[in-house]
């Protein structure tokens, strides 16, 4: 059920914009698996008309793309860095191709656009805006609150320690080795001598 919703999604997003079935035209016939570890994993086929059809997954993908659950509203709200993060195995250009057009399209206009002819123009901008704010306002959180725990853990209570404290003690080490190292090759002239 999750892959016809998704499947029904994207193709509506397709539809939308155009321009983007028209590129993915040239890749039709190949398959696609979109991994997210552990919700989804599902497998599309593009179409002649560069839509997407429900594929099995026992099929094996011309390329898939994996990426964490925790880059997805990212993903959505079309920050770069996030597309980043996605692992490509298989078909390279395939991948570039849908990479490249998830980074062009604009998931909030399409949703404005199908708001507006419900609601209007204004009411439908204003709501685009804030589901970008609600989808992001998790994700801000989560990094907010990873980022004052590790600055607590580091800095006040020494439960982690600060990178360069851990840098000094690699050093310290490698030192250490190597003095240990000029002390056994001393030993060894001196037993040498002495024989």
């Amino acid at each position: 059920m999750l892959t016809s919703v998704v499947t029904t999604s994207i193709n509506h997003v397709l539809r939308s914009e155009r321009w983007a079935c028209e590129r993915l035209q040239t890749f039709a016939g190949k398959t696609i698996g979109i991994r997210v570890p552990p919700l989804v994993n599902f497998s599309m086929l593009i179409d002649a008309a560069g839509e997407m059809q429900q594929a099995s997954n026992a099929i094996s993908t011309d390329a898939t793309l994996t990426f964490s659950p925790l880059i997805v509203s990212k993903l959505l709200t079309r920050e770069t860095s996030a597309f980043d993060s996605i692992a490509i195995t298989g078909d390279q250009a395939l991948a570039d191709e849908l990479i490249a057009i998830g980074k062009q399209i604009d998931l909030r206009v399409i949703f404005e656009q199908d708001l507006s002819k419900t609601i209007g123009d204004i009411p439908a901008h204003r709501v685009g805006q804030a589901s970008e704010h609600l989808i992001r306002w998790p994700v801000e959180n989560v990094e907010r609150l990873s980022q004052a725990l590790a600055e607590y853990w580091t800095e006040e209570s020494g439960f982690l320690t600060k990178p360069a404290a851990i840098e000094y003690f690699a050093q310290e080490v490698q030192n250490l080795q190597f003095d240990a190292e000029q002390l056994e090759q001393r030993l060894n002239r001196l037993t040498r001598q002495n024989i």
